[in-house]
């Protein structure tokens, strides 16, 4: 498997996005809805699958689609192929707020395990597909499922992480616990499993859940500081209710604090 070569730049802090350098003929493949721009000589098209070209058969192609089925994705990647003479540019934005990670695939002995939404795009060459847990306890209760995408090649693939990126190496037998949710991905030589935090009290009053997840070294985890499902539910949490007025959060004098604070609009 030979993907293409790319070259990249990743602009910005909070909101990054990744611009990536194509010469004639060069492609890469990204999920949909993380186009930002791109050259006049840059051609998209929408593709089955990654275009990894494993198998150019038409069951290949259609097995290649499905399988992203399985991760919730689309069936659909979309490529962007350099048709002009010279180099082109093109730009992939993160979704929200953190750090994209550039993975070379063949620093990491051509596979690559991560979380279901965090691949944003890749050279074109590179596998998309998926990991299936051997562990019956990991699929339950792992967070992810038994399904985690795994990313295979020797090119350049670009996941997201998000807020504040972790980047831990792990040495033989060294082990690292783990969010179930905070996870961003990690080496095919790091054996992952879930723990249960035991006790009562931890279980019913720590508010973080029943597990975590153990990841045993040699081999490299990265780890987010705020996975999108906890973006959400505090977004979801602190969202007006019935009649558009908000929770008062911040203030313990609720809705009275915020005339106080100058938050007064009716």
């Amino acid at each position: 498997m030979n993907a293409h070569e790319i070259d990249y730049h990743i602009y910005g802090e909070e909101m990054q996005y990744v611009e990536i350098e194509l010469d004639p003929q060069e492609a890469v493949v990204a999920e949909a809805g993380t186009f930002m721009m791109m050259d006049s000589d840059i051609k998209m098209d929408t593709i089955f699958g990654d275009g990894s070209n494993q198998d150019n058969s038409v069951l290949g192609k259609m097995f290649s689609a499905g399988k992203r089925l399985l991760t919730g994705e689309s069936l659909f990647m979309t490529a962007f192929l350099n048709i002009g003479q010279g180099k082109k540019q093109v730009s992939f934005a993160s979704p929200y707020p953190g750090k994209i990670v550039p993975i070379d695939l063949s620093e990491k002995g051509g596979k690559f395990i991560c979380q279901k939404d965090a691949f944003l795009c890749a050279a074109k060459g590179v596998s998309v597909g998926i990991e299936f847990s051997k562990r019956l306890g990991r699929g339950f209760f792992g967070g992810e499922g038994f399904i985690m995408q795994k990313l295979e090649g020797d090119g350049m693939a670009f996941v997201h992480a998000g807020g504040t990126m972790a980047k831990k190496t792990l040495a033989p037998g060294e082990t690292l616990k783990v969010d179930t949710g905070c996870i961003v991905g990690f080496s095919q030589t790091v054996d992952y499993d879930i723990e249960f935090i035991g006790g009562i009290r931890n279980s019913v009053f720590g508010g973080e859940g029943l597990f975590f997840a153990t990841l045993r070294g040699p081999g490299t985890v990265y780890v987010q500081s705020l996975p999108f499902s906890r973006l959400a539910s505090r977004v979801w949490a602190a969202a007006p209710r019935g009649g558009g007025k908000d929770k008062g959060e911040g203030s313990i004098l609720g809705g009275l604090g915020d005339l106080l604070d100058g938050d007064n609009r009716f």
